[in-house]
């Protein structure tokens, strides 16, 4: 089945605002919160649920056929563990540093509800390629979030961007933005723009 650009532009694009798994499915919260106090590890976990993501996806997608219906979500998970212990090892040789700071969240992503949802909602009904492309779509819109409430919470509470200094010599830290409560703070003011974005242009209407 040929695929064009514009329909595969589609799938990706829709992850990125239509179906943003933070902004409209309210899914990996919990992460959003945990690991964005610096902008490189809230990176770092967008890449790991991204390589899930998508590889899960494509692989459900091409063996859909072949998942017995009572089985499906103990094969997807199955999938999912052996991909987030490949990106856990790589990160451990590559990065043993980030992953000592990520701690057990990069282990996690095998819960994270965007992994089996889009799954479950979208490769079971589609090709191997536009399941890919919709699992990249979704994992990069939970990604900007993720990268947007770090940028936010670096800079106005540790005064860096990606550990290097931004702010004036005299600034005073703000200690509730590295807190937990400081993180549902930033998400809820982006929750907030999000919708004020989609009201204004009346996505939230039939």
């Amino acid at each position: 089945m040929s695929l064009t650009n514009t329909q595969a532009w589609k799938v990706f694009a829709e992850g990125l605002w239509k179906n943003n798994p933070i902004f409209i499915m309210v899914l990996g919260i919990c992460s959003s919160l945990a690991v964005t106090t610096f902008v490189k590890n809230a990176f770092v976990m967008y890449l790991g649920v991204a390589f899930a993501t998508v590889f899960t996806s494509a692989i459900v997608a091409a063996i859909r056929k072949r998942i017995p219906a009572t089985y499906r979500m103990l094969v997807f998970m199955m999938i999912t563990s052996t991909l987030v212990i490949v990106f856990d090892r790589l990160l451990k040789l590559t990065l043993p540093a980030v992953s000592k700071e990520m701690g057990p969240y990069v282990g996690l992503i095998i819960t994270n509800c965007i992994v089996m949802g889009r799954s479950e909602a979208f490769a079971m009904s589609n090709t191997p390629w536009l399941s890919a492309l919709d699992g990249l779509g979704v994992s990069t819109g939970y990604g900007l979030v993720l990268l947007a409430i770090a940028v936010l919470r670096e800079v106005f509470g540790m005064g860096t961007l990606l550990g290097t200094p931004v702010m004036p010599g005299g600034y005073q830290r703000c200690g509730l933005l590295i807190s937990a409560p400081g993180a549902f703070l930033c998400l809820t003011v982006l929750l907030f723009l999000a919708n004020f974005i989609r009201e204004a242009r009346g996505e939230g209407k039939k």
